[in-house]
């Protein structure tokens, strides 16, 4: 695969001038550590979403069918412990969005031991509300509720209301200046380990079916409205799921020397029905597939860096069940998980920030996406005035900025976290 990398100039959203990094923030979704957690950790997830308690029950038992325990927490960990071998001396916090350690600890951390900018590496593949946005509104409800001088913590989400105005230079509320690495849909360090690993799954299906498996991608479901609005431009979420699918069935073929038909389909949609999400599911995938005559299959976790619990409900439990009811052979290619050039390419994404004149590999036409996000960014269309969100523009941090499409109420079904409700599990990232 030839790769791409951007002039000595800088492009838009990239700074001209390189930033002194004092740390690095590693922000994940969070996920229960035991039994005891799993119904807190869900209440956290679904607050003021008004998701009814048998709905959380059920969602919960997906957890205990694996002790209580999610494993994304132990992942997050492998993947803070290799950060920390390659960037040190530069120090790497963890923060959750809705269970321990939480978002406002780390930041109350990061601010005790002096930091004064920090880098913020969210493991979202492509861009969208849910997996960029969101998390910047986070941070910026972190930093103020540091301003007013909590430290979080408890079974809350670690995060603070607040109107986030003040602040320079684009920062709500008080604490460190916060930058965040941009999405890395496309980035060779994301795209080889992917490779390896559908070319590994498809090595273990027998001799016989190996040239004619398809290959079908996944990516969780987002409302439409996610889809449309989602990046610089719009439309961004599903056209870098295209790329970076297409990219991966490449590099398997070049592996392989014969190209596999491939295909991209979506998990763990919720919330209301009246709402529109992105489709196929992979389980209606799977059966027009079947249906077509096509009898073996290599379902590539596309859209998830880690194997965490929604992977382990939605694909291997869900998704295989169904291609077996349906006579299928299939097979789930690993997740990235905290492979040493996915590392890697987190070290390269934090020199970007620091040296903005310097290469920044992209492997699509798509890429690389701008560093600071523009102020329609991955917008919801909840308010004229959006939350206000960290790591951006200077608008952003008071939350102005305009929805992009003209939504009718039906398509936009209220604010994005009612949307989401509580998808197969919980976990994401």
């Amino acid at each position: 695969m030839r790769q791409r990398s951007v002039p000595v100039a800088p492009a838009p959203g990239v700074p001209a001038a390189g930033l002194e990094l004092d740390a690095l923030l590693l922000l994940t979704f969070g996920g229960p550590e035991g039994p005891d957690d799993v119904l807190p950790f869900l209440r956290n997830v679904t607050r003021g979403r008004g998701v009814p308690a048998d709905r959380l029950a059920e969602v919960a038992e997906h957890y205990q069918r694996l002790g209580g325990r999610s494993p994304i927490n132990d992942q997050s960990r492998e993947l803070l412990a290799a950060l920390r071998a390659e960037l040190a001396p530069l120090p790497v916090y963890w923060g959750n969005r809705n269970w321990r350690p939480f978002l406002r600890e780390a930041m109350a951390e990061m601010r005790a031991d002096g930091v004064r900018r920090a880098a913020c590496f969210v493991p979202s593949v492509f861009a969208s509300y849910s997996g960029c946005r969101q998390y910047r509104e986070n941070l910026a409800d972190a930093l103020v509720g540091l301003s007013a001088g909590g430290e979080g913590g408890g079974d809350g989400d670690g995060l603070a209301p607040g109107d986030g105005s003040g602040g320079a230079g684009g920062q709500p509320g008080g604490g460190p200046e916060l930058v965040k690495l941009r999405v890395f849909f496309d980035h060779p360090g994301f795209i080889g380990p992917m490779v390896d690993r559908v070319a590994a799954a498809v090595e273990t299906l027998p001799a016989s079916r190996r040239a004619d498996a398809q290959l079908l991608f996944v990516a969780h479901s987002v409302p439409r409205w996610q889809a449309v609005e989602s990046g610089p431009s719009g439309g961004a979420y599903p056209r870098q799921l295209a790329a970076a699918s297409e990219l991966v069935a490449r590099g398997v073929a070049e592996r392989h020397g014969r190209a596999h038909r491939w295909d991209v389909a979506y998990c763990s949609r919720s919330g209301s029905p009246r709402v529109p999400w992105l489709e196929p599911d992979v389980g209606a995938r799977l059966t027009s597939l079947a249906a077509a005559g096509v009898d073996t299959v290599v379902i590539v976790p596309i859209g998830f860096v880690s194997d965490h619990m929604e992977v382990i409900e939605d694909l291997d439990r869900v998704a295989l069940g169904r291609a077996e009811e349906l006579g299928m052979i299939a097979v789930r290619a690993g997740a990235v998980g905290a492979d040493p050039r996915f590392v890697r390419m987190i070290v390269e994404l934090v020199a970007e920030r620091r040296e903005p004149g310097g290469p920044r590999p992209a492997l699509s036409s798509l890429g690389p996406l701008p560093d600071v996000c523009p102020v329609d960014c991955c917008s919801s269309p909840a308010t004229a005035d959006r939350r206000p969100a960290a790591a951006g523009t200077r608008a952003d941090a008071v939350g102005r900025g305009r929805f992009r499409r003209d939504a009718e109420p039906s398509q936009a079904g209220g604010h994005p976290d009612g949307d989401r409700g509580v998808g197969g599990t919980g976990d994401t990232g």
